[in-house]
């Protein structure tokens, strides 16, 4: 994985167990980050990935849109990697195992914005909050699966 600069991390608790949390995850993005839209715009800013490809469910190897995986360790990290001409990013995952059966899965954003280009786009895609909203948006899509995905107990939240 590059190392590159921290740009923030999210976490959203999830009332299910890791493995549930992981299904549920790699289910949410190998099916909402395909389609023409995120083709359309990986296309638009350069992406080296601009379409799905490799194994299903994502596993090291696999491609979505503006990202390919570079570590899938099951139940508990997935790495996304992704380049254009504006920005160098990484996508981290983790799912951290809590107690009463639930998780944590935490999402952290890595990226450099070199040169003119790259300031522009982070302040259009960061300072806008644009990033944010769509990082907890999918965090609670993978929340909202996962708990569909295991039977309703008073320790789910």
């Amino acid at each position: 994985m590059p190392d590159l600069p921290l740009v923030d991390e999210h976490a959203v608790d999830v009332g299910a167990e890791p493995d549930v949390v992981w299904a549920a995850l790699t289910s949410h993005l190998g099916a909402g980050l395909t389609g023409a839209v995120p083709s359309f715009y990986a296309r638009l800013v350069g992406c080296e990935d601009t379409a799905a490809a490799g194994p299903r469910p994502l596993a090291e190897g696999s491609a979505v849109p503006g990202f390919h995986v570079v570590a899938a360790e099951a139940p508990s990290l997935l790495a996304l990697v992704g380049r254009h001409r504006f920005s160098t990013y990484a996508l981290t995952f983790r799912v951290d195992a809590l107690d009463d059966g639930r998780s944590r899965l935490r999402a952290e954003t890595r990226a450099s914005f070199p040169g003119l280009g790259g300031r522009l786009y982070r302040l259009a895609v960061i300072g806008s909050r644009g990033h944010v909203v769509a990082v907890r948006r999918m965090l609670a899509a993978v929340r909202a699966r996962s708990l569909a995905a295991c039977p309703t107990t008073p320790t789910r939240r």
